[in-house]
């Protein structure tokens, strides 16, 4: 019994060395895993501030720039919006005096040839007239 105990200890021994070497790996990967993150870290800091930063910056102005045209295009926008409303009013009133000179003008011109026509007419007619109160009971 007694070498059965001795091997059962020799046995519990190695296991408790290899349980403490486990014990080491696993704080050894910890902080070789945090060394790791923190060099990683350090890297993306510095990619950040050498490439990304600077093309942040970049973007940030081409995007004021862009804001600045839209605001200009959009002001500039209404104002010849504003002139071509402006300018069709304008047309438009033109058109409407247009058409009442000409309507004044035709409507003189017109009265004449028409009166021009009737006396013509009265003169050219070889028949006399009926007076109106005969052309009434007719």
């Amino acid at each position: 019994m007694e070498g059965s105990l001795s091997t059962t200890n020799l046995l519990l021994g190695i296991m408790a060395v290899v349980s403490l070497l486990e014990a080491l790996l696993v704080i050894g990967a910890g902080i070789g895993g945090w060394i790791l993150y923190r060099r990683v870290m350090a890297l993306v800091e510095g990619l950040e501030q050498r490439q990304i930063a600077p093309a942040m910056a970049r973007v940030n102005a081409i995007l004021d720039t862009v804001k600045g045209v839209t605001e200009t295009v959009k002001e500039e926008t209404e104002r010849v919006d504003q002139a071509i409303r402006t300018t069709i009013d304008r047309v438009d009133d033109t058109a409407d005096r247009l058409r009442a000179n000409v309507h004044v003008k035709t409507s003189r011109v017109v009265g004449v040839v028409r009166g021009i026509r009737v006396a013509l007419e009265q003169l050219l007619s070889s028949r006399p007239q009926p007076p109106a109160s005969a052309a009434g009971r007719v």
